[in-house]
């Protein structure tokens, strides 16, 4: 099974400082993890954001650019048109794109958000 991770898994598996960091590190552990583009650039925002982790943009840069080679991290593409996802409400934009694009893959959707209710979606912790 291949898992499309959410956002907030890379940043706890990626950051050590990320109070959930262990469950997530451990669970990452022997998956086929794939990424795409919405994931990596949410990950880029909030890595670097001053109110979040406040990394610097190259550090953040080269944290993902090392996950993915460690992990051997498969990317696919953002091909599935945003009004093909329906969210009911604006915070779950995201988290609905990226669940009906892992279902749109055949893939399991991982995630620390406990509020996401989608067949694709797997709860991390």
């Amino acid at each position: 099974m291949k898992y499309l991770l959410d956002v907030n898994v890379l940043l706890a598996g990626i950051w050590s400082s990320h109070p959930k960091h262990p469950i997530t590190f451990a669970w990452l552990t022997g998956k086929n993890l794939v990424l795409c583009p919405v994931s990596g650039l949410g990950f880029l925002r909030i890595s670097s954001n001053r109110k979040a982790f406040n990394y610097a943009m190259e550090q953040a840069r080269r944290g993902l650019r090392e996950f993915c080679n460690e992990r051997r991290v498969e990317w696919i593409s953002d091909d599935l048109a945003p009004l093909d996802s329906k969210p009911k409400v604006s915070e779950e934009v995201t988290d609905t794109y990226l669940a009906d694009l892992a279902a749109k893959h055949g893939f399991k959707f991982g995630t620390l958000d406990g509020g996401i209710k989608h067949p694709t979606a797997e709860l991390i912790g």
